[in-house]
């Protein structure tokens, strides 16, 4: 045995030696690597949505949770750690309900509003324009629009841009000034509705077609803004929406939504987040997955279309959804989180990187 050992010593010790002897060399250009992964594919998203807004981001300046200007300490130092690119509000459905001057002014005087979409929660409005634009500043990221195109009016939505990006003496820019922000805020990604064919106003792809290309006439470009209007586009698997939108719409739009969310289905039970199988895990890895598919499909209709890819993709809702957690308030959606969770943030990231030609911006839900 001992001579085994010395003569298996000895041949290793050769086998080291040559490979000792042998070199090679490499170089990474960095300078010269042809596709970029934008930030923005690390994007945020939050919506009035169970405890995201209220008791989440913004518990006002005079809670007894500590607080940084209202926002919570702890939530706003972790979001600072993360350096969030680009964070997308306030909805979902939420917006589509959402009219925003019922945000601005004094705290006390804003009327209160019904939650429809999210539990017929009584919100008081407290959190509006402000205080998500001066979020979005103290945490040095880009603030992402979406604009009510479902209930709200050509109008309403363009006097919201006035509002935020008019450096003038416009009426907007006035009324800003007189609820105490004087300095225009930088906002560049606006969205011209969400889940038109949903929750966003159950159209059809031509009919909301025509209304983007109203309502985005006149949002204008302020000063030295230069928006970036997005089209609200598909959910998952709906190719005809986007093909719609490419041929009707095509460069009058920046940029065209998508959303998938991986989810065992939108009626019944989507599963519990905590309480899984092997097959479940296993599925639910494989779902995930699927969303490769989804994209190069959608990603080929752009192609045809537009084919220097002057129109980007925007994913700007994506991530699992599980059942609510029993004992919690109904309609608030409340998950716990899991590695199996974060085994699908990984494993898309993997494909979000392998498309960032065409894919500029992916919007987890919810921050």
């Amino acid at each position: 045995m001992r001579n085994k050992l010395i003569i298996s010593g000895l041949m290793l010790a050769a086998s080291l030696t040559a490979s000792a002897q042998e070199s090679a060399t490499l170089t990474l250009q960095a300078d010269k690597a042809e596709q970029i992964i934008p930030k923005e594919i690390y994007g945020q998203f939050a919506e009035h949505l169970g405890t995201c807004i209220y008791g989440g981001l913004w518990v006002g300046e005079n809670s007894e949770i500590p607080n940084i200007n209202g926002y919570r300490t702890d939530v706003f130092n972790a979001l600072k750690e993360l350096k969030v690119p680009v964070l997308r509000w306030p909805g979902g459905c939420f917006a589509d309900e959402y009219h925003w001057m019922d945000g601005i002014g004094p705290k006390d005087k804003r009327p209160k509003m019904v939650n429809n979409n999210w539990g017929g929660t009584i919100e008081d409005n407290s959190f509006g324009t402000h205080e998500f634009l001066n979020l979005c500043e103290m945490l040095g990221c880009e603030p992402y629009i979406s604009g009510n195109v479902g209930s709200g009016t050509v109008e309403e939505l363009a006097k919201w841009v006035e509002y935020m990006t008019s450096e003038g003496d416009s009426p907007m820019a006035r009324l800003r000034r007189q609820n105490g922000r004087d300095k225009a805020w930088k906002v560049k990604y606006l969205g011209v509705g969400n889940e038109s064919w949903g929750c966003g106003g159950s159209m059809r792809p031509e009919y909301y077609a025509d209304l983007y290309r109203r309502y985005s006439t006149y949002c204008r470009n302020y000063d030295s803004t230069r928006l970036f209007k997005i089209a609200s586009g598909a959910s998952d698997y709906d190719y005809n929406w986007t093909k719609v939108l490419m041929d009707r719409v095509g460069r009058g739009m920046h940029g065209l939504s998508l959303h998938y969310y991986t989810v065992t289905g939108w009626s019944g039970s989507k599963g519990s987040a905590t309480q899984f199988d092997k097959d479940d895990y296993y599925w639910t890895l494989g779902k995930c997955r699927e969303i490769e598919d989804v994209l190069k499909k959608h990603i080929a209709i752009m192609d045809e279309y537009d084919k220097q890819k002057h129109v980007a993709l925007l994913l700007d809702e994506w991530g699992t959804w599980w059942d609510e957690e029993p004992g919690t308030v109904r309609g608030h959606l409340y998950q716990q989180n899991t590695l199996r969770d974060a085994f699908v943030a990984s494993l898309s990231f993997d494909i979000f990187h392998k498309y960032t030609d065409r894919l500029k911006m992916a919007n987890i839900a919810q921050i």
